[in-house]
This record gives structure tokens, sequence and C-alpha cells, in this order.
């Protein structure tokens, strides 16, 4: 039987309270005040659609052998390459093998993360792959002071699916497909352009998503109540529960929103909300996940006994339960490039990115893999041909060693107020990691003053640099110091 294997998710650290929005740009926009409840994720100035879902990947993949792996799928409607497989940046920071690989990206709507969803089960059933990830990520920008940025929050999930230890078995899929427009953004355009609500609620998620699932349910011969939890993304609160009575849904067995905890994270909701539900399964319950745009599918999956057994990821619950308030919204607003600050003379240089040394060193940057000697066992990072043990010398004797995974804790620190930074003061250090090797990292998600020699740290998959000139992301790791159980 196809079906879930695995689950992950990842919601970035960071929470703007809605109610600070208010307070800075209401005097421009006083309507945004109706729906200031709760708070949004916003992530960091160093994250992305890329970076969010090789998080909730590696979290999907916790215990789990990524050598096993068949294919990559990516869902998002903000990757960051328009001619260059994103997907293929994912599989490489999993380092998984390269050969026999079948990576994809999914995108320019909403649904595409259910769209990969049904692809991956497909091929499994096909016995064309026996293993395949697939991740949905977006991380959106909006102008300040609309509704939009009230709406939208940041955020991934990732969902493994195979045939092996399946926890939740796939019962079934219905797709709808229409060209229904309530927002678009055009090539080349920065935000989204959006219709007037009502027309985004009452033709749209009001009847698209109704729709859809009663089509499944005649399709297969199921009804609305054999579900113990029904999931489908609507960021109005009140078309949300009036769809549920539309449906005969009782309220108890709809699956929350999230807008107020998080805020509706685009591409990634449908899998956010089903990780969510998932968490709370128990052996036997249906769960009913539904998408929307420009259309919506339909997955019907039931837990199995493997739920009570699995460990392994933390999920959506760790990763919202691990927040800091965002309490300065000139940051925020800096963080999404919404407005210009300068960087001084040393952020003035624009860096090519040399494709030829990014390939030959490609484990290394993307994967963080290393070498360790076959003669004496002691890691090295960057890889080296000479081993740096005095009492060992060995010559071209490394075998491949990966890091990620891989305890660290800071041996020192500074924090440089010149280099230029988006959030400066630019926090690096040296990390050591248990069972040797030790490398000079970026710091990510910390405040320098409570950063600490022999503090634990973890690696975090992030943007290096960026080039606008070119176009060009780069990708490295970065160490977060765990602060207060990684706050």
């Amino acid at each position: 039987m196809a079906g879930i294997v695995s689950y992950g998710g990842y919601i970035p650290r960071y929470r703007l309270n809605r109610m600070l929005i208010v307070q800075n740009m209401a005097w421009y926009f006083p309507v945004i005040m109706a729906v200031a409840q709760g708070e949004k994720a916003v992530a960091n100035w160093d994250e992305d659609a890329v970076s969010m879902a090789v998080a909730a990947a590696y979290d999907c993949m916790s215990g789990k052998d990524r050598k096993k792996l068949d294919g990559v799928y990516l869902a998002s409607t903000t990757l960051p390459f328009d001619d260059r497989l994103n997907a293929g940046v994912i599989a490489a920071a999993l380092n998984i093998p390269e050969a026999g690989a079948m990576n994809a990206d999914f995108a320019s709507c909403l649904k595409s993360c259910t769209t990969a969803a049904v692809s991956a089960l497909d091929a499994i059933n096909a016995e064309k792959a026996n293993n395949v990830l697939v991740v949905a990520s977006d991380q959106r920008r909006t102008k300040m002071a609309t509704m939009l940025e009230m709406f939208y929050g940041d955020g991934a999930a990732a969902l493994l699916f195979g045939k092996d230890n399946v926890i939740a078995e796939f019962k079934g899929s219905y797709s709808v497909s229409c060209d229904f427009v309530d927002h678009y953004r055009g090539s080349g355009k920065e935000f989204d352009y959006t219709w007037e609500e009502r027309w985004m609620r009452d033709e749209g998620y009001g009847k698209i998503i109704p729709q859809a699932i009663a089509g499944f349910l005649k399709k297969t011969g199921m009804a609305i109540t054999d579900f113990a939890k029904v999931i489908y993304p609507c960021y109005f609160t009140g078309t949300h529960r009036d769809i549920a009575k539309k449906l005969g849904i009782d309220p108890s067995r709809v699956q929350d929103n999230m807008h107020a905890i998080c805020g509706d994270t685009g591409t990634a909701h449908p899998f956010v909300m089903l990780a969510a539900a998932l968490e709370d399964a128990k052996p036997g319950d249906k769960l009913l996940v539904a998408s929307f745009g420009q259309g919506c599918d339909v997955l019907a999956f039931e837990v199995t006994d493997k739920i009570k057994s699995f460990k392994g990821p933390k999920g959506i619950k760790a990763s919202l339960a691990n927040k800091v308030d965002l309490n300065n919204y000139q940051k925020f607003t800096k963080f999404r490039d919404l407005i210009v600050a300068d960087l001084g003379i040393r952020g003035e240089a624009t860096i090519n990115t040399s494709l030829t040394t990014l390939w030959r060193h490609r484990k290394m940057i993307f994967g963080l893999v290393g070498g360790k000697c076959k003669k004496c066992g002691t890691p090295h990072f960057p890889p080296s041909i000479i081993c740096v043990n005095p009492d060992c010398g060995a010559v071209n004797e490394f075998e491949d060693y990966e890091f990620v995974g891989k305890q660290g804790k800071i041996l020192m620190f500074t924090g440089d107020m010149l280099a230029a930074s988006v959030d400066p003061p630019a926090v690096y250090g040296l990390v050591g990691f248990d069972g040797g090797g030790r490398t000079l990292l970026d710091f990510t998600d910390c405040d320098l003053n409570q950063v600490k020699v022999g503090m634990q740290v973890k690696l975090s998959f992030r943007k290096r640099c960026t080039d606008k000139t070119r176009g060009f992301t780069g990708y490295f790791w970065k160490a977060i110091p765990q602060i207060e159980g990684g706050k």
C-alpha cells in the first residue's frame, strides 16, 4: 500500500504580531485593523523558499535513509530560479544520490503541492519509484499596508511517500481544474495582484473547495462523516467556517486554518495543516486534505497502526513553539527589501559565482560533506588531500563524511559591525563538531549578547549571498546557537 511514510515541517522562528503592522501602517490603510488578530510567521533575511524547504525536508527525513530517495519534488510559487531546477538544490543539500534520481519543480499555482503529491503517489503505485519526497514552501513578498501583508505567513512542510512503514495509507484523490483567477503574479513582477475579496471568498474558496470535496465523496462512495479531520486552506475565517457548514462537517473535525498562529503559508499550507493533523492522529483516523488554486485537489488518507511507533520529526508543533517576537516593523520591511538602506562601501561588491567551482565542490557546499581519513578516522572540513592529524599525515586516503546532523559547539566567535549585513552585527565564529572537524561559519537566528563560547549549535541551510546583478542566489550552511532550548 502506498501512502505517507513520514512528515516534517518548518515555521521560521520570527513572529510578527499583526497589531504591530496596524500600529505602523493603519494610518495609511485603516481596513487592516479588521484582520489584526494573532501573529504571522516571518522568514529571516537569509531564508527563502529553497532554504525553508531544506529545513522541512531534513525534519521529514529524520531517522530515514536519504540514500534511498528516488526523487525530490518541490512545490512553490516563489522559487528563486526560473531556469534552474530548484528541487535539485534541495536534493544536493540532502546529499542524495544523483544517479537514478528524478527531481522536479511544481510551480505557478498554490495547489501545486497536492498535484506533486498525486504525481509522487502515481509513480509509486506504478512501481516507477519506491520513495519520493514532496516538499512545499513559500516566502511571498507583499506591499506594505495591504490585506495580503496581514494574511500571508512563511513556512514549509514535507511528506515522504512510499510503501514501507506507511503511517497514513492513500485512499484516493479527485481534482477540479479551472482557470479561476483570484490573484496572480505576472512574469517579472514583485507582488501578487488580487481581485476583490468578495470574489475570492464567494466564487473561489466558497464554491470550488465544496465542489471538489463533493466530487471526491461521490467518486469514492465515502461520507464526510467518515473523516476525523477535514483539512483545507482559507485565510478568510468566516468563509472557512461556512465551507464546513455547507458540507455538513462537524466544527470539531475541521482543522484550524492557523491564521492566528502563523498565517497562510501559500503552497505549503495544505501540507502544514496536514502535518499538524498527523501529529494528533490515531490509528484508524481518516484525513481529508484539499488544496486551492485554479481548482482544487482532494486527497484522502487513513492512519495506520505504524503511527504509534512513529518517531523522528519535530513537526509543526515544535516549530511553532520555537519562536521569537519580531518587535521592529522597520526590520521586517528591510528583511523583505521593501525599504532601501545603505549597506556601506563593503556592501557594494558583487560576487559572480563561479559555476565551474560550484559544480566541482557541490557536495561540500550544498551537502556540507567533508572527508574522513581512512587511516586514522580524523574528520576534515573542508576536504583535504593530507590528513591534519600530525600523527598520521596520510595522503589521498579519505572517504566522504557528512557534517550535517553532527552536534557542534562554539569554539570562538565575534560580532562584526563593519561587515555589510542586513541584520548587523554580522556574527560568525569557529565551530567544532563532536567526533572531530571544525570550520568557520556564519551564525544566524541569534542575538550577539546571548551567544557564548561552548554553546551548542545546529546547522541550517541558508542564503549566503544574493547577486542581484545576475539574479543568482548562493547557499551554504550556517550555525544557529542553541539559546534557551533553541530560541
